[in-house]
């Protein structure tokens, strides 16, 4: 397991959210070495005790469940300098801090680079790294999304392949959290682990799939990435489609690395083009005016500008806070079923699941029963509650007897490390399973670059709806 890194991005909010946070569980927990090497490196002119100051303020806000012993354990060793990636010598200066350790000289062991940073900094970022030189087995983090389009995302692979040279993929970290949550992990023990699914796991019997990534939350400050961005890109186009490849691929003969990563590349490979009449008809967007979002627990909570008005927010962008595509897979399992994917911010209800809807009965043989029955579903949380529900029916008592709803609901346990743990722990190890593959991120804007297109031309209208709301109504 490496124990050396630096994090580019370290005064950024991701840095400040989930990763400080995420790699001082793992050392309270001992899945990292205690005397672990981490500096931070942004282009802020701080020195080590600003920036250990900073993370103990965001600890203190994102990792209350650590002991102060703990936190201060973590902050204590972490260390800082600034970087400018025009500049090769601040870059050096980075490699050369996190090599030396406080009692000897310069290591040769491997490293890993951790690029916290928007996607438009990633070419500039594997430039500076490849012109300083990593150690040989040093690897090489990327944050999604992974390019800002196609085009971007194919020489961003060839770039970091020149980088790394021999060490090929396994140098190359492509990571979404969402594959390290335990819940998205659980899809993959649903679909593989119960008999009683596969027979039921196809056309035949799904009319649709529901893939939802819908939040209460509005900007929380992310206004800079996130008009940039959108909907689209920031959740659909790495989330929801890895959610869709583990939600619909063959049985991978294992779970390592290959095998799983294989199995991925053939569902995108199998998603039917969409053509811009597809783009039409099939997508929409929207983005939320002022209105009042609720809390966590369903009362009411604050009054919101619309997201045009908010601070940051370039209005001509027309930048989309709600998406939402359907696709096919065009393959044996899947002719026939709908997948929607589907992403929103400041709705009414917080919302990140699978939802599977079987198609109808043929023939209801009961006397006297007015109407149909709800359809079966099978919903299976993604990011908590960590719940399983198969809504069932079954008989209400009489006379005379009523078909009635009967759910039948699992709960999973809490998981031992947040996702981003789990995630940083593969990279230090060197498991690149849950690792996104090149080929694999390119078929992934593949598919969503008609969507793209047709949203610049002005094909597909930017709705609206108000800030906690269930979303746009129109189609």
């Amino acid at each position: 397991m490496i124990d050396r890194l630096v994090l580019f991005g370290a005064t950024g909010d991701l840095a400040g959210r989930f990763l400080l946070p995420a790699l001082a569980r793992l050392q309270a927990s001992r899945h990292i070495p205690q005397n672990f090497h981490l500096v931070g490196a942004a282009r802020e002119g701080w020195d080590d005790v600003e920036f250990r100051h900073c993370a103990s303020r965001h600890l203190e806000e994102h990792a209350r469940d650590l002991s102060d012993a703990a936190r201060r354990s973590f902050v204590g060793r972490l260390r800082y300098r600034a970087v400018d990636f025009a500049n090769p010598d601040t870059v050096a200066d980075v490699v050369a801090t996190v090599l030396t350790s406080d009692h000897g000289p310069p290591s040769a062991e491997p490293v890993v680079a951790y690029l916290a940073l928007p996607a438009a900094v990633f070419p500039a970022a594997v430039e500076a790294l490849g012109g300083v030189g990593l150690p040989t087995g040093s690897r090489i983090v990327l944050e999604k999304p992974f390019g800002e389009d196609l085009d971007s995302a194919i020489r961003l692979n060839e770039l970091l392949g020149r980088v790394v040279g021999v060490e090929g993929e396994r140098a190359i970290f492509r990571v979404d959290h969402v594959l390290g949550m335990a819940t998205v992990q659980n899809l993959l023990a649903v679909r593989l682990a119960n008999r009683v699914l596969e027979p039921v796991w196809n056309s035949a019997h799904i009319e649709e799939v529901e893939l939802l990534w819908e939040e209460t939350l509005g900007l929380e400050g992310r206004a800079g990435f996130y008009d940039r961005t959108g909907a689209l890109k920031d959740v659909i186009q790495n989330h929801l489609l890895q959610v869709l490849c583990l939600f619909a691929m063959e049985p991978p003969v294992s779970l390592n690395e290959r095998d799983l990563r294989d199995r991925k590349v053939d569902v995108l490979r199998s998603v039917r083009p969409l053509t811009e009449s597809d783009a039409v008809r099939a997508t929409r967007r929207a983005r939320y005016t002022a209105g009042r979002l609720s809390d966590d627990g369903g009362a009411d909570g604050s009054v919101v500008p619309g997201y045009a008005e908010e601070e940051g927010i370039d209005p001509e962008r027309g930048t989309e806070t709600f998406a939402e595509v359907t696709l096919e897979v065009g393959n044996w399992r899947w002719s026939g079923t709908r997948f929607v994917l589907r992403t929103g911010k400041a709705l009414a209800a917080r919302r990140k699941q699978a939802i599977v809807r079987f198609r109808a009965v043929p023939d209801l043989p009961f006397a006297n029963q007015a109407g149909q029955p709800a359809a079966n579903e099978l919903r299976i949380g993604l990011d908590g509650p960590y719940d399983l529900t198969l809504a069932l029916t079954g008989t209400a008592s009489g006379p005379p007897a009523q078909l009635a709803p009967l759910p039948l609901i699992g709960q999973l346990a809490a998981p031992e490390l947040p996702a981003y743990s789990r995630v940083l722990m593969d990279v230090l190890a060197g498991d690149s399973t849950l690792s996104i593959r090149g080929d694999e991120a390119e078929l992934a804007w593949r598919i969503l670059t008609p969507v793209i297109e047709a949203w610049a031309r002005g094909r597909v209208p930017l709705l609206e709806y108000p800030a906690g709301s269930s979303g746009p109504t129109d189609s």
